[in-house]
This record gives structure tokens, sequence and C-alpha cells, in this order.
């Protein structure tokens, strides 16, 4: 935080201003207004700890109260105290407490922008007792920090053009390395956090899927679904197990402290950093007035794209305008509140996703100004947590990694008039097909209110039947898609779909919308179809053109993978892939998209430090977990029996 004597003068001037403003306060003169403000400050000192210990203790129905009324009361208790001030009741300290935190908040980011300390000192500030109950240790714990979406070109570029100077600083001091490592086929964030944090990614085969068995439509965004997928991935030795945190994540990793995380939403209370966060007015306050202004922004921006005519772009919906706000500033300081609380706790090991950048480049391109702008954000927030590391209880280990990178183009829609369902309805005669509509961004916000609320708390996983049962369903992630023939039993192969519906394997491979569809043939297994040609993945013959050719060095052997999965598609769908232009077109409304092959979606990084013995390949988030586990059993954060294998070897079979 600024120096005393600044935050007094910037609380006498918002004081004063909410005192020329608003009727029914009065004072005298300056000297009132700012002994108000003495006294004000004086009482938030005193009395905001105890407030903070009580609401945690009521759950978040009282931390929600307080955050409304706590500040009023403080606010009407300095106006009646202080001397030559004059207050009308209460209500009209309500109002000024709101417009005097506005204020404040305009007036300490002004005097504070572009500064980490300020932010660090406060959040140090808020946690300083704990640096008399815990203990110190000089055993390491290891903090990762998860840029969701960030490709490895991306993060070498953005680090060389001087966007990341914290990474860039930690890369030059020889304190750590880049690595690039390849995400295996679905490229998405559950597929990625189910082997990072379980080693289990072949638990699932796309963002959203189809299950015959149960009739269920399972979609990762929804904490229910996610809290199902997790108990098939949990086996209670995750990368967190042993003392471990995680924050805002889709999967918890056998964490024992879980907070907004998408498969444990709702089922934690509030922890006493996160009460203080919601009634401090340097807290939430200022937070909703940043998200206002990301709000702005977000307009500034999208008007910006439309007059330059930047193409590709989408319309970014009012919906949006509003989820980027909450996601890109509250969820961001909210991990910040939280990681810092844990540190300073001692946490052995924690694991939070910032998913800032992922939300603007889906909407506004992977490489355009306002997604590198929200790299920095993130960047930023490494700075603070260096500052905290310093004053916690333990010395703290940097990991920063993504979970796959994103690939850019005009939509599937855009650039062929229909969407891909419509396509498929088109070449089967009166077939009934469903299409899923969830979006990712709006899954962000239910955890994000079940975080903070406690409702939609996940009960314990049971799948759900839909009575009536469409003859296709269509599950569509970024630009892959996987099709169902869901009144079929089991994996429907090549032949039946031909004797079912015998326009649709020619039509789609012949649209140029698409690159390749991958089907089971109850001759030759699964086959890859493309426009000029076939490939058999079994043993790797090909007639005519390689369909693969351009996906990828490891495209065959990501789909091999894929055909063995659980509940894959009775049709693997891929956008087509254009390597000069280096576009794919997704199948959802979304011009930065991931969850198939073309381009860099394939393309993650981990950062790491230069002492860990990293190999030279790093295939798929089930050998990156088995880094991650051996490491933190290294620095002594989890017992050594706990690690699986190497990071190099192949997964073993799931439990």
């Amino acid at each position: 935080m600024p120096s005393i004597v600044v935050t007094v003068i910037l609380s006498a001037l918002a004081l004063g201003a909410t005192v020329a403003l608003m009727p029914g306060i009065s004072a005298e003169n300056g000297w009132a207004v700012l002994g108000a403000a003495i006294i004000l400050g004086l009482l938030g000192a005193l009395l905001r700890p105890l407030l903070v210990r009580l609401l945690s203790r009521v759950g978040w129905a009282g931390v929600v109260a307080g955050w409304l009324v706590a500040q009023a009361l403080l606010v009407w208790a300095a106006l009646w105290l202080a001397p030559g001030v004059h207050v009308d009741g209460f209500w009209g300290a309500f109002a000024a407490s709101w417009l005097g935190a506005v204020l404040m908040s305009i007036g300490l980011w002004a005097v504070t922008a572009g500064q980490s300390g300020p932010a660090t000192q406060h959040l140090l500030r808020v946690n300083r007792r704990f640096r008399k109950k815990v203990p110190r240790t000089e055993t390491p714990g290891v903090v990762m920090i998860q840029i969701d979406g960030l490709s490895a070109p991306l993060a070498r570029w953005a680090i060389e053009a001087g966007n990341l100077p914290t990474l860039g600083r930690w890369l030059r001091s020889g304190s750590h390395a880049l690595t690039e490592w390849h995400a295996q086929l679905p490229a998405t964030t559950p597929a990625s956090q189910a082997g990072l944090l379980h080693g289990a990614s072949d638990q699932i085969p796309a963002f959203r899927w189809y299950e015959k068995s149960s009739a269920r439509l399972v979609v990762t965004n929804r904490p229910k679904d996610s809290a199902l997928v997790e108990s098939r991935c949990s086996d209670g030795r995750g990368l967190l197990a042993d003392g471990g945190v995680s924050v805002s994540n889709v999967f918890s990793g056998d964490a024992a402290t879980s907070l907004l995380t998408m498969s444990t939403a709702g089922s934690a209370g509030p922890s006493r950093y996160l009460t203080a966060y919601l009634i401090d007015p340097y807290g939430l306050t200022r937070s909703l007035i940043l998200t206002v202004g990301e709000i702005v922004k977000e307009l500034y921006q999208a008007r910006r794209q439309r007059l330059r005519d930047v193409r590709p772009r989408m319309r970014r919906r009012g919906s949006y305008v509003f989820l980027r706000g909450a996601t890109n500033v509250l969820l961001r300081h909210l991990n910040l509140a939280i990681i810092t609380e844990q540190m300073m706790r001692g946490a052995p090991s924690i694991y939070c996703d910032f998913v800032d950048y992922d939300e603007i480049a889906h909407h506004a391109g992977p490489a355009r100004p306002e997604s590198l702008a929200s790299l920095e954000g993130i960047d930023g927030v490494l700075a603070t947590l260096e500052e905290v590391a310093a004053a916690a209880p333990r010395p703290y280990v940097f990991v920063v990694l993504s979970d796959h990178g994103q690939s850019q183009g005009a939509t599937f829609e855009q650039r062929f008039g229909l969407r891909l369902e419509q396509v498929i309805g088109q070449l089967t005669t009166d077939a009934e097909v469903v299409a899923t509509r969830e979006d990712e961004q709006e899954g962000r916000a239910h955890a994000l209110r079940a975080g903070l609320s406690g409702t939609d708390k996940a009960p314990p996983p049971q799948p759900a039947t839909v009575p009536d049962t469409p003859e296709i369903v269509v599950a569509s992630s970024g630009n892959l898609s996987l099709v169902y023939l869901a009144r079929l039993p089991g994996r429907v192969t090549l032949e039946q779909i031909d004797d079912r519906h015998p326009k649709l394997l020619d039509g789609l491979i012949e649209h140029p919308g698409v690159g390749w569809v991958m089907v089971r043939s109850a001759e030759h297994g699964a086959v890859v179809l493309g426009r000029n040609g076939r490939r058999r993945l079994r043993d790797g013959h090909v007639d005519g053109l390689d369909p693969l050719l351009g996906f990828g060095p490891r495209a065959a052997e990501d789909l091999i993978r894929h055909d063995g999965l659980a509940n894959t598609g009775d049709l693997v769908i891929n956008s087509c892939w254009d390597p000069e232009s280096q576009e794919v077109a997704a199948f959802e409304d979304l011009i930065g998209c991931h969850g198939g092959l073309g381009g860099d979606q394939n393309r993650p990084v981990l950062i790491h430090p230069r002492s860990w013995r990293v190999p030279v390949e790093l295939v798929g988030a089930d050998a990156v977990h088995r880094l991650l586990c051996r490491a933190l059993s290294e620095t002594g954060c989890r017992p050594p029996s706990s690690v699986r294998g190497e990071p190099g070897e192949a997964a073993g079979a799931r439990r």
C-alpha cells in the first residue's frame, strides 16, 4: 500500500468529495473532513480484523452481507464521531461509503498504477498474522501458475518483445528454462488438467462428449460433470496430494484445499483472507471498479476491430463483455489473494489456472493486442508473488506452464454460412441432429459464482439419463467435433454408417471446411479419410494423399491414442487447416480455438527451474505430471513413493 500519509490524504480527498456531492452530509471545514478520514482509518484498523473473524465463521451469506454493510457502518461511525461533520441517518452513510470507496479506489489506482510494491504490501499486511503462527522451514514449496491457452512460440515471442519482463528476467538470469511440450488430442483444458493434475488425460476425449451407456452429455465446464470426471481420474495420489492447494482449476489434483475449482465448486467456505478481501475497500470494491474499466476497454477494443476491419474477427456479444470483466479482473485478483494467503500459510504446493489470456484470445485472436495485454497482467502477478515469496515462511520455487496453445481462423459458419451440425443434417435426410451449445466462458463464470456463494455444490456424481435420445449428437470442441449415432450401441463402424447414411462420409470429406474424418472400419480398424486419400492407422498404409499431411508430426500417433479412448465419437472430425495463413476453422463461435489439430494449439509451454531434469521430448500432459511429481518429491513436498515412473515413460494402465 502507499505510505500512511498518502493513504490518509487520498481518504480525506475522497471523503471530502463525497461530502460535497452527497445530500444529508455536511462538514464545517476541511479539518473536520481530515479528522473523519483519520477516525475512519483507525476504526477500520481496529474493527475489520474482528469482522473478518466473525463473518468467515458465519459463511458466504455473512461475508456478502458484511461486504454490503460493514464499510457503511464504519463510515457512519466515523462521521458520527468526527467533530464538525453531520450526517442524517445510516442510509446517507451507506450511499456515502460506496461513493467514497469508488473515489478512494480510483485515487489508489492513479497513485499506484504500474507498481507491484503497493499491492504486495497490502497482501502482506492482511496476512501478517501468519508470520508468528507459521513456523519457518527451509524445505522449498512449489507454486505452479498455469497461463491458460499460451503456446510456446507466442511465449517466446512475447518474452523477446519485452511484454513479459518477469519471465524474461527469470530466463536471462539462468534460474529458469523454457521447454515446449506436446498436448495430445484433444488439446483442451479439461484433458490437459486431467493429465497435469491426475496423470489421467485418457479419461477425456474432448471438452464435451456424449456417453451412450448412460445417454448423458458430459460438459466439463459444469461443476457436476467435472466432479463426475474427477471421480474417474483420481486415485488419491494426484499432483497436489500431501497438503497441496488447488485454485481456479477444473480438477482438484487431490488437493487438501480446493478453492474456486470446478469439480469442488461450493464445497468450501470462505477463508479469512477472502473475507477480508471482500469487505476491504482496497479489495473487492477496487476489483469491481477495475472490472467496469475492463468492460469499457472491451467495448473500445471490439469497436476498434470493426472500424479497422481486422479479420478474422467475431461479434463479441454482450454476455462476453461482462464475463471478460469478471474473469479477467475479479477472478485474477481473487486468485492472487488466495495464492498469497496459502503461501503465507506455508502450503507445500499450489497450482492455479489464470484464464485471462485464453478468454480474450478466444474472441479477439491469440496474438491480438488485447490478448497480449492480458499476458502482461499475468506477468505482473508473477512479480507480486515473487515479492510475497520473500516474506513467506518457506522458500518457493515458481513454475509457469500452459495446458495448450491456440490456433486462429474464421469460424466454420463464417466461411460457409452453415454450422457443422446443419451440414450433417443435410447429408442425413430426416435424421434428428442435436448439437451442444455450452460456452466455456459461461462455465468459468458458474464456477466463480459457485465458489463465492457456496451454491451449485457438486453432489456425489451420478450419471443422468436423457429420456428422448436423438439420432445424431454433435459435440464440438474448438475445431474438433465428435459425432455420435446415439441410438446405435457401441462404436459404430464405417460400414454401418455407409449403410444407414450413405451420403454422410463422402459429403463430409468433400466439404472444404473439413480437413479429415476418423472412423473405425470393421475390416481395417481406425481409418482417416481425406478429400484425396485415406490412411489406415493400424499399419500406416496410405491410399492417395495422406489426409494427415500438414497436421503435425504426431498427428497419426495422437489419433491412434484417441481412437482407443472411451466415449470417443463414432466420427471424429477435424476442421480444415491452411498452412499458408496458419488458420483453422472452429466449429464453435471462436476466432482463437483449440481442441483438434492444426497450428500452435498442440504446443504448450513449460517454464521450469533450470536445475530440473527434463527429457528432450515431453509428449502429453501425463508426462508433464510425472515430471512435476518427481520435482515435488525431490524438493520434499511429497513422499518419493507417490511418484509414478519417469516423465518420458508411456502412461500405464489406468486404475
